[in-house]
């Protein structure tokens, strides 16, 4: 067994940001996959219910929602039913799904690397032991803004900022220990700052985050593109920085910026353990079938959101992975919930 010291931990966990987006990609090449075309039409059911552990407008949000279009676009199914059931980054909806339906079929529930984060600070009673991963589905980036009438223009502004007086600073992302909270601690420690001093604003949803930064409760806010992209359009919110290697979307990255810190975000779809394996194989090709469909492939462009297909062993290996990274990150940046 490996021992995971601190200095280990922070080198190859930092590098979380690029294994939450890429880690195990190439182990999809351990899977004969057939092309879709030589497949059977896959019809799961006339009626799918999707639970999306969030509030309405959020990330998971629209990935479920769009999934849903995809499904009924490309025949899987006739009728979507959606329930939101959001808080503490997505744990309320976890909890909701395993006592109501971890043993129905038709249920499916979004999910991602969120939820691993919420899950290792807060610890619940009921985790996602209970689930049993269908596909990954995304990867997102982080974006950092500021209200348009910041005095902070630059990463390196932002870095200075929490340097001098980290607690002037408060930062608005999603769910305490999910990945907007890890990488603002990532990022404060970056800059020299005391991660264990971050004034962190949980939200259930990126309106609220939005919301955060205009009335100035928040001088920061994280999220994805997507969350931000009306505001920044028109001007309300000024991006500084992504969390990509390089430029994305028409904005810098932080690396670009001379900080040392790249990070992703992945969305996934799951069932429940108690779901047999036989209907679990066909709720996977389902979901394959309908992110080929062009309803799902317009989604990800509007977006920006890039495809990150996995499914199988290479994904419930990637959530063991992000598992214990999350579990590391939470103790290292001492966060708290």
């Amino acid at each position: 067994m490996q021992t995971i010291t601190r200095r280990n931990a922070m080198k190859s966990i930092l590098a979380f940001q690029v294994a939450s987006a890429t880690s195990l990609a190439g182990a999809q090449s351990f899977i004969t996959q057939t092309p879709l075309k030589q497949r059977a039409q896959v019809k799961l059911a006339s009626k799918l219910r999707i639970v999306i552990p969030a509030n309405e407008g959020g990330g998971w949000d629209q990935t479920g929602r769009a999934l849903g279009n995809a499904l009924i676009s490309s025949g899987g199914v006739d009728l979507i039913e959606y329930e939101n059931k959001g808080g503490k980054g997505g744990i309320l909806g976890l909890d909701y799904y395993a006592q109501k339906y971890q043993s129905d079929a038709n249920t499916i529930i979004i999910g991602g690397m969120v939820m691993v984060g919420a899950v290792a600070l807060n610890r619940p009673a009921i985790d996602m032991s209970i689930l049993a991963p269908i596909a990954r589905l995304t990867s997102d980036y982080l974006v950092i803004v500021v209200a348009a009438n910041s005095p902070i223009k630059s990463v390196s502004d932002l870095a200075n900022a929490m340097k001098a007086d980290i607690k002037a600073v408060p930062v608005a992302g999603g769910s305490a220990g999910g990945v907007d909270h890890i990488f603002a601690g990532a990022f404060a420690r970056n800059s020299g700052a005391n991660p264990e001093e971050l004034v962190y604003i949980p939200n259930a949803g990126g309106v609220e985050v939005i919301t955060s930064v205009l009335n100035g409760k928040a001088v920061v806010g994280i999220s994805g593109l997507s969350e931000f992209s009306a505001q920044l359009a028109g001007g309300q919110l000024r991006a500084i920085g992504v969390s990509f290697r390089r430029a994305f979307a028409g904005i810098a990255s932080i690396r670009e910026q001379g900080g040392q810190l790249e990070m992703a975000n992945w969305r996934g779809v799951f069932t429940g353990k108690g779901v047999s394996n036989e209907r679990q194989s066909m709720i996977v090709e389902a979901v394959r079938q309908a992110t080929a469909h062009d309803s799902w492939k317009n989604v990800l462009k509007q977006n920006r959101w890039d495809s990150s297909w996995l499914s199988g062993r290479p994904f419930a290996e990637q959530i063991d992975f992000d598992t214990t990274t999350a579990r590391v990150m939470v103790h290292l940046l001492k966060l708290k919930a």
